[in-house]
């Protein structure tokens, strides 16, 4: 939660970004205050108040500093949000996929809502495409260059932040810049997003809807899950990434048509 509201700031209203860095100076404060007081305390109304919790996506000021809460309230384990220190190991296993299939489940959900064929159509029709992505989401974006090349679309993959910024810095017009992270918080990506769209290259996000990443993109594959990665190793974000991942590939696949089955073809012949 204190990450969202430190990416949401620069989308707020006057008002509403009085109440975000008020909370930002005091979470814990936040968290046991009434509406009222915090209202008071950051020099705004009690309505503004509940208009900056739904700007952040939350239900309202109940559902704010609950999840604030969560956010100060020290984990039990470092390990998975859903498994605790003293968990046998077959529950621990079974929280795991639990977590995971949900995931899966939750991102089905929204399939209906993302946009998909205009993500297939941006790749299709790039000259270049450059998966980027750090840490655990470099793991995903190295399995998207490592399946999408096959294609016959020029592909590559950068996980290091420097060469991140170069790229974007000689990026143009027909290069595609794919960025894969679970909170669309860094703001090298977000300034690299903006300095690709500036000399024309487009910038497609797998992000957080709410991120300031998804802000700086052409068009954004929105993930959201529970998971708090600020904290834990993505897992099930991950997940979530790498199949909406392959349903991409299989849509722009489907729409390449038989050029699409012939590198495939062709590409796997190459290994036997």
């Amino acid at each position: 939660m204190i990450e969202k509201i430190q990416a949401s700031l620069d989308r707020l209203s006057d008002a509403e970004r009085r109440v975000g860095h008020w909370v930002l100076a005091h979470p814990r404060q936040t968290a046991e205050s009434t509406l009222a007081e915090v209202a008071q305390r950051s020099g705004v109304s009690e309505p503004t108040v509940v208009r900056f919790c739904r700007r952040l996506g939350v239900g309202g000021y109940r559902e704010m500093t609950r999840r604030l809460t969560e956010a100060l309230s020290r984990p039990t384990s470092f390990l998975h949000q859903n498994v605790a220190a003293d968990d046998s190991s077959s529950d621990a296993i079974i929280k795991v996929f639990d977590a995971s299939i949900r995931a899966l489940v939750e991102g089905r959900a929204e399939l209906s809502a993302q946009p998909v064929d205009a993500a297939a159509d941006l790749l299709r029709n790039a000259r270049h495409i450059a998966f980027i992505g750090l840490g655990a989401s470099g793991c995903v974006a190295h399995d998207a260059w490592h399946k999408f090349f096959r294609l016959g679309i020029p592909c590559s993959v950068s996980s290091d932040l420097t060469a991140i910024q170069q790229l974007a810095s000689i990026a143009g017009t027909g290069d595609l810049l794919f960025f894969v992270s679970a909170r669309g918080a860094r703001a090298e990506f977000v300034e690299a997003a903006e300095c690709a769209r500036a000399q024309g290259a487009s910038v497609l996000a797998l992000t957080r809807p709410d991120s300031a990443l998804a802000a700086a993109a052409s068009l954004t594959l929105a993930s959201e899950t529970t998971e708090d990665t600020s904290i834990y190793t993505p897992m099930t974000s991950r997940l979530t990434h790498l199949v909406l991942l392959d349903a991409l590939l299989v849509t722009l696949s489907l729409a390449l048509g038989a050029a699409a089955a012939d590198k495939l073809r062709a590409s796997k012949a190459a290994l036997v």
